[in-house]
């Protein structure tokens, strides 16, 4: 195998280049704060800004709108993006279009195929309700079928960037009575239909997701996407990506979903390291200190490690070694370690204590870590679908009859 690093051609050298000045032109001060302040790591100038260069969509073709990279230059836009943190967070369009594009009717193709390309058409994910945990096949969302609309009636939770986003991609049921992945229907709502309200969720790691509400949502027959009762086989292919099952697209894509999950501890660890060049510690600095070293040692180990586990292993890995060693951190940092953004005496602008807010959710982010025990356990190991406690669909005879 063949680590060393990959020479870049004069092209991918001057791409490169452009990269990091339209970053330097875009990203300013004020964007950041921006971000900030509403709490959705999303600017919608840089995002469109992205967008006329073809860059949202940078393997597409140029006449689709997009910018004809190959894999060498996606990645250096994807690590130049990760390394300066920009806040690119417009959606899920990636996860979305692929079925969009399968499902969708041609003239809905055609209207959204250059919005998505430009930014100004933003996806969001419209899975997960109040009471149905990670078990997003028990949707009670119903969408009922009048004429050549649909009536649609629930809410949703999760949906994260709802804020920012034009359609939302809603699983909903279709037909109560039959078994819960068969009467499923997807569509692909305009956000601004009458009857949908976006209620702000803040969470610890000051994101903000959302609470969406349904009440008597009326869209065409246009945006079903797939046919009715279906809508398992349409959610399928963004869910397998979501979960990382099935091929990679390149061979330079991370080989671990959990490496995004890890980025804001690793802007702590590098703000730790600076910060322990100057800090005291009775005989000198704190990076001359073994136990301090010994233990960034160890936390630059484990995120090696989560960067090589590939697959739903690597996203586990990921959340578990993020919220494990941002614990670790304030433990070798000291009471300085918690101070916030804006506090005196605050470290690279309060990156560790962020850090140990923000990788909170991880475990949660994208289907729980359970879920991915789960898909681990039947999709590698071979191990059959767990019988829990009460789970009807197992019980015969007499003891269906006592658990109903």
């Amino acid at each position: 195998m063949d680590f060393s690093a990959v020479a870049l051609t004069e092209a991918q050298q001057k791409f490169s280049d452009e990269v990091r000045a339209f970053l330097d032109e875009h990203l300013t001060e004020e964007v950041y704060a921006g971000a900030r302040e509403r709490t959705d790591h999303f600017d919608e100038g840089l995002w469109l800004a992205m967008g006329a260069k073809g860059w949202l969509q940078p393997q597409w073709k140029k006449e689709d709108g997009g910018a004809e990279l190959d894999d060498i230059c996606v990645k250096i836009l994807e690590n130049e993006l990760r390394k300066r943190d920009a806040p690119v967070a417009g959606g899920a369009n990636g996860l979305i279009w692929p079925a969009v594009d399968v499902y969708g009717v041609p003239d809905l193709r055609e209207e959204l195929k250059p919005k998505v390309a430009d930014g100004t058409a933003r996806f969001v994910l419209g899975y997960s309700e109040p009471d149905g945990g990670s078990d997003i096949a028990n949707a009670k969302t119903r969408a009922e079928r009048d004429g050549d609309e649909w009536v649609i009636n629930g809410q949703k939770i999760f949906t994260t960037s709802a804020q920012n986003g034009t359609h939302v991609f809603l699983i909903t049921r279709t037909d109560p009575n039959l078994p819960k992945h068969k009467g499923l229907t997807m569509f692909l709502v305009p956000m601004d239909t009458p009857g949908i309200e976006v209620q702000a969720l803040p969470t610890v790691g000051d994101e903000r997701t959302n609470l969406t509400y349904y009440g008597d949502v009326r869209i065409s027959d246009r945006y079903r996407l797939g046919e009715v009762n279906n809508g398992w086989s349409v959610l399928h292919g963004p869910l397998d990506a979501e979960h990382s099952i099935g091929g990679e697209a390149s061979k330079l894509e991370d080989l671990s979903i959990g490496t995004g999950h890890m980025r804001y501890m690793l802007t702590a660890v590098e703000a730790a390291t600076k910060w322990a060049k100057d800090a005291p510690d009775g005989d000198g600095p704190m990076i001359d200190d073994k136990t301090f070293l010994t233990g960034l040692g160890h936390m630059l180990v484990e995120i090696e490690a989560a960067y090589a586990t590939p697959g739903p292993m690597g996203r586990i890995k990921g959340a578990d070694v993020a919220i494990a060693n941002s614990e670790r951190l304030i433990d070798l940092v000291g009471p300085e370690a918690i101070l916030p953004y804006g506090a005196d005496g605050t470290i690279a602008n309060g990156a560790i204590e962020a850090s140990h807010r923000a990788v909170q959710v991880t475990a949660t982010y994208g289907g729980t870590t359970e879920v991915f025990r789960t898909i681990i356990a039947q999709h590698h190991l071979g191990l059959p679908r767990p019988d829990y406690p009460g789970r009807k669909v197992f019980l015969q005879g007499r003891d269906a009859t006592a658990a109903a």
